[in-house]
């Protein structure tokens, strides 16, 4: 696949949640949403801002410094300090402007991707990026988010092929889920076999692999974003060694977070 035809699932998949916010009344952008201290109307400036730096990563990396270093000077006095920095403007705007906010930062961004290769290297707040998984990176975190704001206002999301992009991410980082823990990676490999939307079937990993993870692909990308815990949802888990990562599964970066606990009994 091509940087390219990233950059346009990744416009595709905003264009659905901008479609399910459009149809929303005033009042629930004000609604809270999974995410501790965040109603809709944050989620939405969460991505605003990081879509925002996203562009300015491509197109200026030395204005993107600056808010590199803005952001790490503030991520040591807590949660709400980089609230402050990252939402705290726009939780000064009525909601349409919070909404107009975020379609011209995704403008800035489709600009900004539409001048890379596929070769090409993204700064970022970690190491740098590949373009495709810089870009597979924003469209996971808008589908996540996207997540928080349909279970909040009882939307309906149908799933589509563009999940792949998650899954793949999912699997790819599941070493990082216990590096980024100071954990070491438990030994052995995990099949993970998933049921694309579109009906047909994802796989990764060897197929003999004493471990594995089988399942619907929606499921998984909900598991590996942290949106639900694997026990609520439809997948088969063999093996302790798949298990333990599902329950630590961390497809974005940052420090180390828990998903929500399960809530079947």
């Amino acid at each position: 696949m091509h940087v390219t035809e990233v950059a346009d699932d990744l416009a595709s998949e905003q264009q659905v949640l901008d479609d399910l916010l459009t149809g929303i009344a005033d009042d629930d952008w004000a609604t809270p949403t999974p995410s501790p201290r965040w109603c809709v109307a944050d989620q939405i400036s969460h991505l605003t801002y990081f879509d925002g730096t996203a562009a300015l990563a491509i197109t200026n990396p030395d204005r993107f410094r600056t808010a590199l270093d803005d952001l790490m000077g503030v991520s040591g006095e807590g949660n709400e300090a980089v609230d402050d920095l990252t939402l705290g403007g726009a939780r000064k705007m009525p909601s349409s402007e919070v909404f107009e906010a975020w379609r011209t930062n995704r403008r800035l961004l489709a600009d900004a991707a539409a001048t890379l290769a596929d070769d090409s290297r993204v700064i970022w707040y970690g190491p740098s990026m590949g373009a495709k998984s810089f870009l597979t990176a924003r469209l996971m975190e808008v589908w996540a988010h996207g997540q928080d704001i349909v279970d909040a206002l009882g939307l309906h999301r149908p799933a589509s092929d563009r999940l792949r992009h998650v899954a793949q991410l999912g699997v790819i980082t599941r070493g990082w889920s216990y590096v980024n823990r100071r954990m070491d990676v438990p030994e052995g490999e995990v099949r993970v076999e998933l049921a694309a939307p579109s009906g047909g079937e994802w796989a990764w990993g060897p197929e003999a692999a004493p471990n594995a993870v089988r399942g619907g692909a929606e499921d998984f990308c909900l598991v590996v974003t942290q949106r639900r815990h694997a026990d609520d949802t439809s997948l088969e888990i063999e093996g302790e060694v798949a298990r333990d990562w599902l329950l630590r599964a961390q497809a974005f970066a940052g420090p180390p977070t828990d998903g929500p606990a399960a809530r079947r009994t």
